[in-house]
């Protein structure tokens, strides 16, 4: 972060290619990805038996993904870069992994929001991957990029380290693997009954 800010703080924080377009302008579009995945999500639960467990799936794995980063958030009393003494904020430097340890700061920077917009449709990709199929790995290529832009973007500005947007990716691929697991594996029940 060193080589992005200066003891004034952060260059590029306002620049509007990165606040306003890949910061404001990409939560706009996560917000209605969202909103379409939750139509088809439920279109189909209400009219195709076949890909219902599927669809919702994905569904809760996009909204566990935003769930659990958001929870992760509220605990964490780790500041963002822009924050510390040493880039003109207040906070000092103290570990995320150093729970419970105030910083001096406003806290709530681990993990990375803004990345979890794009990181958590993540879970588009299982039913390809699950199946060994082109689509799960174009799925994912498409979100990586987009949560390498978002984290990118926000790394940029002093708003998160890149290691918040790595383990935003864990967080969003956890819970994409839980939510798949549950609601179509199913590894509970005898086979043949799922």
């Amino acid at each position: 972060m060193q080589w992005l800010a200066t003891d004034q703080g952060f260059p590029l924080r306002d620049i509007p290619l990165l606040r306003m377009g890949l910061h404001d302008g990409l939560r706009q579009l996560a917000i209605a990805s969202l909103l379409v995945l939750l139509v088809w999500a439920l279109r189909a639960a209400a009219t195709d038996p076949a890909t219902r467990r599927e669809r919702l799936a994905v569904l809760g794995g996009v909204l566990l993904s935003l769930l659990a980063v958001n929870l992760l958030k509220l605990r964490s009393l780790t500041s963002c870069p822009w924050d510390l003494i040493e880039f003109g904020g207040r906070a000092r430097y103290v570990s995320h992994w150093v729970w419970g340890m105030p910083d001096g700061g406003a806290g709530r920077c681990f993990p990375g929001g803004h990345a979890s917009s794009a990181l958590a449709f993540v879970a588009l990709a299982m039913p390809g991957l699950t199946r060994g199929r082109r689509s799960g790995w174009a799925w994912l290529g498409a979100v990586l990029l987009a949560g390498a832009v978002a984290g990118g973007a926000q790394t940029l500005r002093g708003a998160h380290y890149p290691s918040h947007t790595l383990w935003t990716l864990v967080v969003c691929l956890g819970s994409a693997i839980v939510a798949w697991t549950v609601l179509v594996h199913r590894p509970w029940l005898p086979a043949g009954r799922g």
